[in-house]
C-alpha cells in the first residue's frame, strides 16, 4: 500500500495600504499552516501614483521569489475618511493586479470574517489576532501588525477554502 502524500497549497495574504502593504504566506499541508514569510512593502515615494507602482513591484517580487498558488486580500473598510478609503482602494488595485498578472486567483474578505476565522471573534483586537497568528503558525514571536494582520488573512482563506473543499465532498 501506498502512502500518499498530502497536497501543499501555498497562500498569500495581503493586509493593503497606501503607505504600508503586509503580505503573509504560509503552506497549507493536509489539516495544518506551515509559515513560510511574512513582511510589508513599505513605499517611500511621496507621489501616489508612485507609491501604486512600488506596491506592484513589492507584491511582484514577493510572489516571484514564493510562488503562491492563491491569494486573499482584505476589504475596504470605510469608518470616517472617505478619501483615505479611496486611496486604499487603489493601493488593493495595485495588489490585486499583482497577483492577478501572475495568473492567481484573489479573494476577498472583510476585516470582521478575518478576526472570526482567527481568533473566533469578528471583534477582536489587534493584539488577539497577533496572539492567535503565533498560536496557529507555532511562531516564537510576533511578525510586525501589517505583516499578522496579512497571515490573518491566508489563515482566513486557507479555513474558509479547506471548510468548502469538505462541504462539497459529501
Amino acid at each position: 500500500m501506498t502512502t500518499r502524500k498530502p497536497s501543499v497549497i501555498r497562500v498569500l495574504g495581503i493586509d493593503p495600504g497606501s503607505r504600508v502593504t503586509g503580505f503573509g504566506v504560509i503552506d497549507v499541508v493536509g489539516q495544518h499552516f506551515q509559515y513560510v514569510a511574512s513582511g510589508c512593502v513599505r513605499t517611500k515615494a511621496e507621489r501616489f501614483p508612485e507609491r501604486l507602482k512600488e506596491i506592484y513591484l513589492g507584491l511582484d517580487e514577493v510572489i516571484a521569489t514564493y510562488q503562491p498558488g492563491i491569494a486573499a486580500i482584505e476589504q475596504v473598510f470605510v469608518k470616517i475618511n472617505v478619501g483615505a478609503a479611496l486611496k486604499l482602494g487603489q493601493a488593493r488595485g495595485a495588489a490585486i493586479c499583482a497577483c492577478v498578472v501572475r495568473g492567481m486567483i484573489v479573494d476577498e474578505y472583510s476585516a470582521n470574517q478575518v478576526k472570526k476565522a482567527v481568533v473566533g471573534r469578528g471583534h477582536a483586537t489587534k493584539k488577539q489576532v497577533q496572539h492567535m497568528i503565533v498560536a496557529h503558525l507555532g511562531l516564537s514571536k510576533s511578525p510586525q501588525e501589517d505583516a499578522a494582520d496579512a497571515l490573518a488573512i491566508a489563515l482566513c482563506h486557507a479555513q474558509t477554502v479547506r471548510i468548502a473543499s469538505r462541504q462539497t465532498s459529501f
